[in-house]
């Protein structure tokens, strides 16, 4: 037995099982009630920020302060059990993505950074599930995003090479950031739904709120990316921060409240193209 043979066992038993979990009927609707979850939690964001530009009480909060708002309202603990439900399910999802390549990315470089990107992202959701989860069942608050990141960041920087891996996590985000707003220029996004499926109202509204959701979401990453580069020029994990931190940055600005509240009707629109993903995924719909 050559040394890559016990390697080459554990993929194929990976593939294997992956292929498995695609082929059950309770995929494709778990998947769909995933992006829908997404969805109304950057929905709920960006409402809550337009309250606070108009001056109408709401807050600059992040994923799980979403979360929070949702456990207050009426059957809030059943709403974060379907939330909860639905990030798993996009975990679950975004695995056999990366696993399978549904997306025909290939094994090159190229390829696989994109089938990795499909993980983190699942692990992402699959860790605001198991928060999500956590609230429903009465269990303690997992704490805001900001300080989780300045958390991790303080933690990062502490290492070898601490600022450069700060320094490189910031410019990822930001490199994704900049992916979207590209995205909304050209038009790729497109290329994620069943366009022949679609009617032309449909086509229209899922236009809209594409570009106009990828750019918010763009320029929010944009901002959340420099405050990690930021930490770690400064060697200051106070400096850190999230999604919530950036909206707070915007509504500091000059104009702020215009600048916000244009922002937060971008972070709607970002989670009403998660909708139409849920429904309308070129994979998932067929």
């Amino acid at each position: 037995m050559t040394q890559q043979e016990p390697v080459r066992r554990a993929r194929n038993a990976t593939r294997q099982a992956a292929a498995r979990a695609a082929r059950q009927p309770w995929v494709r609707p778990l998947a769909r009630l995933g992006y829908v979850a997404i969805g109304a939690v950057y929905a709920l964001i960006g409402v809550l920020a337009l309250r606070l530009a108009f001056g109408l009480g709401g807050e600059a909060t992040d994923q799980r302060g979403a979360l929070r708002e949702i456990l207050e309202a009426p059957f809030g603990r059943i709403l974060l059990g379907l939330v909860a439900l639905g990030l798993a399910g996009y975990l679950l999802w975004r695995i056999i993505e990366a696993v399978l390549d549904v997306e025909d990315k290939g094994g090159d470089a190229k390829g696989l950074l994109v089938r990795a990107g499909y993980v983190i992202s699942g692990l992402l959701a699959g860790g605001l599930g198991l928060s999500a989860a956590r609230l429903a069942l009465g269990g303690g608050d997992s704490g805001d995003s900001g300080d989780n990141a300045r958390s991790w960041t303080a933690r990062l920087l502490e290492q070898p090479f601490g600022v450069w891996l700060v320094i490189l996590l910031g410019a990822v985000v930001i490199g994704v950031g900049l992916f979207q707003l590209y995205q909304a220029w050209k038009g790729t996004y497109r290329d994620k739904l069943a366009w022949d499926r679609m009617s032309a109202d449909e086509r229209s509204a899922a236009d809209r709120v594409a570009r106009v959701g990828l750019v918010a979401h763009g320029v929010v990453l944009g901002i959340t990316g420099w405050f990690f580069v930021r930490a770690a020029l400064n060697v200051n994990p106070e400096e850190a921060g999230s999604i919530g931190d950036a909206l707070t940055e915007l509504a500091a600005q000059p104009y702020g409240p215009w600048l916000l509240g244009a922002v937060a009707a971008g972070l709607i629109a970002f989670g009403a193209f998660r909708f139409f993903e849920g429904r309308y995924h070129h994979i998932l719909a067929r």
